[in-house]
């Protein structure tokens, strides 16, 4: 027995847990919207969070998973891999673009820290901190997402020449 069957299964394991973290991510990207308190959106955002450390070790195992499985099933050499790769990595780019700039905004809005902040900036009124999360970057981010995963997954299923 060679390898390639294990190392396809934990691309895949990779692809379920990356799955689960970053689900957890979109459903607290909606759910936050209807939120008036803003301690409960700062609990979610913290479960956001929580979750994203889930979705990168998911994005490790798949990588790592899906690099292996390539090499020893001489993959590299087929133009569906390397566009599964290059959409994987447009698809990151772009949402890792849209979601961080907002999600700092919410952060900021609710007078907490982001990552090169000193200190900690003022609460935003509660009205802008409303119009703030009645952004529509969620559905723009579940839209990338659904369509790369789709693309990806029907690139390494039907591996078109």
């Amino acid at each position: 027995m060679t390898a390639y069957p294990w190392l396809v299964f934990l691309h895949i394991l990779g692809v379920l847990v990356f799955s689960f973290g970053h689900g957890t991510s979109a459903v607290v990207a909606f759910k936050v919207r209807g939120e008036r308190d803003p301690a409960r959106i700062s609990a979610l955002l913290e479960v956001s969070q929580v979750s994203a450390g889930v979705m990168y070790g998911g994005l490790l195992l798949l990588l790592a998973g899906g690099i292996a499985a390539g090499v020893v099933g001489q993959w590299f050499g087929q133009w569906w891999l390397w566009a599964a790769i290059g959409i994987l990595v447009l698809s990151l780019g772009g949402m890792y673009s849209i979601a961080s700039p907002y999600y700092l905004g919410v952060r900021h809005a609710l007078g907490q820290r982001g990552p090169r902040d000193k200190v900690a900036p003022q609460p935003l009124p509660e009205a802008e901190l409303l119009a703030l999360l009645h952004s529509r970057r969620p559905e723009a981010l579940l839209a990338i997402g659904i369509v790369a995963l789709a693309l990806i997954a029907w690139l390494m299923v039907f591996k078109p020449s």
